[in-house]
């Protein structure tokens, strides 16, 4: 595998996603070829770390699609590179409740091999973070803290005293980023704000952060630390899937609405003989022409929900294709457009719900078994998934509910809608975790694949 280095922090909200996001445009600019990755299920960092480098942003989850396969999707994505930055997630030993840290920070770096570049912010910090330092590098010494980056520090003298710290547990300090309101992301209700929806802001912003980053951080020390350990030889990332026979044409809604996507799931449905055709649901009005599948993935359909109305022509088309039976696979945003309305607006009318914005924020994962057969799974069929939404259905479920776990209190949860060949849910999975579901919708949509005038199919 490639040079490498994890970007971790003692908690949310040191500054990993501006460090690295900031990292991976700087080494670009300085001539690396930059493969660039999130620990988690998060997709909004991806976006930002795809605007530093060029190429698709990655996730790596553990727990989403199991351990053994993280190194080969890291070598998959790093492939062509000659560094791998990787944003850890929360801080850096903190994965999924009640696990011992499956799916954190420390998990993946030990998974991959790779050193950590630990972001601390300084505000309020004195001596007092050689302490912090000593403990985290002694809490699991499998895990290896290489260097550390200062973020927000206040002075000359502030810098000083913690440099001295680091230097008392014999840590380097490889940069020092002063406090500026200009090295920060803009941030929303479930994060940042989306770098397709922020536009120009986004690339301005990022551009910002690599400046700052080119400026206080010594590169080559940071080249220096990714080269540190030895390489790793993984098997390569293969979906184990043969494609199917004329395949069908799928249609993925992108665009600033629907952003949150896996790199892989486009990958793997193309493996499956699928061609894979972009539709804005902003913009397009209608359905490309042959579709045959249509997935609707996550994003923030809310802020633009007057936008999606307005466009009644795909609203109808999106109307129409489902309910002539076609495979339609929906995720929380994707969920949201099928509803009847959306904060009062109205949207695909496909689901007999209503959705809305409310102040809760529902988070985390969810081990799920689908009730009964769909286009995507069979009955019993049993994933691991993430639930990321401040929305809510005026109705939580169908006659037939897309899965069913254990809540709390082990209180039995029915959640999402199975309509004819729609699968809608506030779930999102990672296909790269169960490629066969990808592959069973392929084939799901063979059926309405429409032939031309000349007896062929649309390819």
């Amino acid at each position: 595998m490639v040079n490498r280095l994890v970007v971790a922090a003692p908690a949310s909200g040191s500054g990993k996603t501006t460090v690295a996001t900031g990292l991976m445009a700087a080494l670009r600019r300085s001539g690396n070829r930059v493969a660039p990755f999130k620990v988690g299920p998060d997709y909004i960092d991806p976006g930002y770390h795809s605007l530093a480098t060029g190429r698709p942003g990655r996730n790596l989850d553990p727990v989403l699609v199991g351990e053994s396969i993280i190194a080969p999707l890291f070598g998959h994505g790093a492939r062509g590179c000659d560094i791998a930055v990787v944003e850890g997630v929360m801080g850096l030993f903190d994965g999924r409740v009640d696990t011992m840290g499956i799916g954190s920070t420390a998990h993946v770096a030990k998974l991959i091999n790779a050193p950590v570049l630990f972001v601390v912010d300084a505000r309020g910090q004195s001596r007092s973070l050689a302490a912090l330092l000593h403990g985290f590098r002694g809490y699991d010494p499998t895990v290896r803290i290489g260097g550390v980056i200062l973020n927000q520090v206040g002075s000359e003298r502030h810098e000083q005293v913690l440099r001295d710290a680091c230097q008392e547990v014999g840590l380097d300090v490889l940069g020092v980023l002063p406090r500026d309101p200009e090295f920060t992301l803009p941030s929303r209700h479930l994060g940042l704000v989306t770098a397709a929806e922020h536009g120009p802001e986004a690339v301005a912003a990022v551009d910002a952060i690599a400046a700052a980053v080119t400026k206080h951080v010594d590169l080559d020390a940071v080249r220096a630390l990714a080269s540190s350990v030895p390489s790793m030889a993984v098997p390569s990332w293969d979906p184990g899937i043969t494609p199917v026979p004329d395949g069908p044409l799928i249609a993925v809604a992108g665009g600033p609405a629907f952003t949150f996507g896996y790199a892989e799931h486009v990958e793997i449905l193309k493996a499956a003989g699928a061609d894979v055709a972009v539709v804005d649901p902003l913009r397009d009005e209608a359905l490309p022409e042959g579709t045959a599948g249509l997935v609707l993935p996550g994003g923030f359909p809310e802020q633009h929900a007057a936008a999606l109305s307005a466009n009644v022509p795909l609203r109808t088309a999106v109307a129409e294709f489902a309910r002539s039976g076609a495979p339609v696979h929906a995720e929380c945003g994707g969920l949201l457009y099928l509803a009847r309305t959306l904060d009062g607006l109205p949207m695909c009318g496909v689901l007999d719900a209503e959705g809305a914005m409310t102040p809760k924020l529902t988070l985390g994962y969810r081990d799920a078994v689908a009730p009964q057969d769909s286009p995507l799974h069979p009955a019993g069929a049993r994933v691991t998934g993430h639930e990321f939404h401040r929305t809510a259905l005026s109705v939580p479920h169908g006659d037939q509910p897309a899965w069913r776990w254990r809540g709390v209190d082990h209180k039995p949860v029915a959640e999402g809608f199975v309509v004819g060949g729609v699968h809608a849910s506030y779930l999102h999975t990672h296909p790269a975790g169960d490629p066969l579901a990808v592959k069973r919708f392929v084939e799901a949509c063979h059926p309405f694949v429409e032939p031309t005038a000349d007896g062929t199919v649309f390819a």
